[in-house]
């Protein structure tokens, strides 16, 4: 809502002197060129721009924009810098607290203001997911006739959450995590910046990175963690926030993990390989490592995948489904909660009978190919759809298997040079002996002889 007396005068308070508010707060951006993150968003020309002035107004004005990210990933501070730039009249609403009460209040208000002294409204409307499909419709006719420039933020998959009219009349902008880089520059900053931590405290170069690990990728955790920890380290007298401070403030144990290096590749390693050795406990501890450095968790559900095909294949045929479940189902939800997805799947395949068939025949067949063991396709394999296929004969001599009693045609598939190789060699294990002793039947009928 718009603020009345007393807001305003604490916010006047707060710019006047900003120690008082928490160092996420004080960090906020004051114009688009100080955001970190999102350079996608705020190109020259951008929706973002434009709402600040940077563009054009009148019938090409900025259209509204509904903002869809993770949290930290600076959804309120755009609001907050378009609120300070712009020379629009700026309200902000939350859909946790206001109704269509609220929202008709607000429209009534840009109507009159528009009408009377030419001044447009920008309305940012927070956690618009919270709100129902009639309130949604509440925003439709101001949205449309431009009565208000909406802002509205949302963690959540808009085209789930919000009602297609308003989404046809927005601009969907999605935010990033944001990257390592951006972390650490976020943290140079509060280290040094009058708003922050005036220069009062170094940051070695371990407790950046751990700071960086627990962030993932969100701003405000980063900034909440740098204050908590610096605080502590003031009280004791220490010149630099040491990671034992950190460790102590933050109640999680720094995990020894560089994700650009070694151990990267190594636990990661250590995840497939106690998965293929059927150790589960161990799978997990790894698959724990990963999730607590902060690896991303579309990472972890690719070599999952991976390791269904590769060391488990047709001994559980249920296994690679699962992989893609969980690696879907990630993508979808994110961390923490993905953490207990990778678990399931996780537990599924480590537990799993294990083969590595699969890995093993389509090894040989490209080592036959590369080895230029190919030849042509048999004349009665070729395509026969096409004009003049058949006077070049092919498809001649090709039996149709379903046409047989057992399904199964003894003709040459092979080429030549292959005819007789057998690349799958099935084990037993699990649901795989149904596979060997189909392949082992299919083969008689075939009348293939062993090379």
């Amino acid at each position: 809502m718009e603020p009345d007396l007393f807001t305003a005068a604490a916010e006047e308070r707060q710019e006047k002197d900003p120690t008082g508010s928490p160092l996420a707060v004080r960090m906020r951006p004051r114009t688009l060129d100080e955001v970190v993150g999102q350079q996608h968003l705020l190109k020259p020309g951008a929706p973002l721009r434009r709402l600040v002035g940077e563009g054009a107004s009148g019938p090409a004005g900025p259209s509204s924009v509904i903002l869809w990210g993770p949290p930290g990933t600076g959804k309120t501070t755009l609001a907050y810098v378009v609120s300070k730039a712009t020379n629009k009249r700026f309200v902000e609403l939350s859909a946790i607290t206001a109704g269509v009460k609220e929202v008709r209040a607000v429209i009534d208000g840009a109507r009159r203001a528009s009408g009377g002294y030419g001044q447009e409204t920008v309305l940012f409307l927070d956690e618009i997911h919270r709100f129902s499909k009639a309130q949604q419709d509440s925003l439709l006719p101001a949205v449309e006739n431009r009565w208000v420039t909406l802002i509205a933020a949302t963690t959540e998959n808009p085209y789930f959450s919000v009602i297609s009219p308003l989404l046809s009349r927005s601009l969907l902008l999605t935010l990033e995590p944001l990257t390592d880089d951006d972390i650490r520059d976020l943290l140079r900053r509060a280290l040094t910046d009058e708003r922050g931590l005036k220069g009062a405290l170094t940051l070695p170069e371990d407790t950046a990175d751990h700071l960086q690990r627990i962030a993932g990728g969100d701003a405000r955790r980063a900034l909440t963690a740098l204050e908590a920890a610096a605080g502590a380290a003031l009280d004791k007298g220490e010149a630099e926030i040491t990671l034992a401070t950190l460790e102590e403030t933050v109640d999680r144990a720094a995990v020894k993990y560089d994700r650009d290096g070694d151990q990267h590749y190594d636990v990661a390693s250590a995840l497939i390989k106690s998965i293929r050795g059927s150790d589960v406990d161990a799978a997990l501890h790894y698959l724990a490592r990963m999730i607590e450095a902060g690896e991303d968790p579309r990472f972890i559900a690719r070599r999952l995948m991976i390791s269904a095909s590769e060391d488990i294949g047709l001994a559980d045929p249920n296994a690679l489904p699962i992989a893609v479940a969980a690696a879907q189902a990630v993508a979808m939800i994110g961390f923490p909660e993905a953490a207990l997805t990778l678990s399931h799947a996780t537990i599924a395949l480590a537990l799993a009978p294990k083969s590595n068939a699969a890995t093993t025949a389509i090894g040989a067949a490209l080592d036959d190919v590369r080895k230029g063991l190919a030849g042509p396709v048999p004349s009665h394999l070729r395509d026969s759809h096409y004009k003049g296929a058949t006077k070049l004969g092919h498809g001649k001599g090709y039996t149709y298997p379903h046409d047989l009693p057992e399904g199964i045609a003894a003709q040459q598939y092979a080429p030549d040079a292959l005819k007789d190789r057998e690349y799958y060699e099935p084990t037993r294990h699990g649901a795989e002996a149904r596979y060997a002793d189909a392949v082992e039947w299919t083969r008689k009928h075939l009348g293939r002889k062993r090379s």
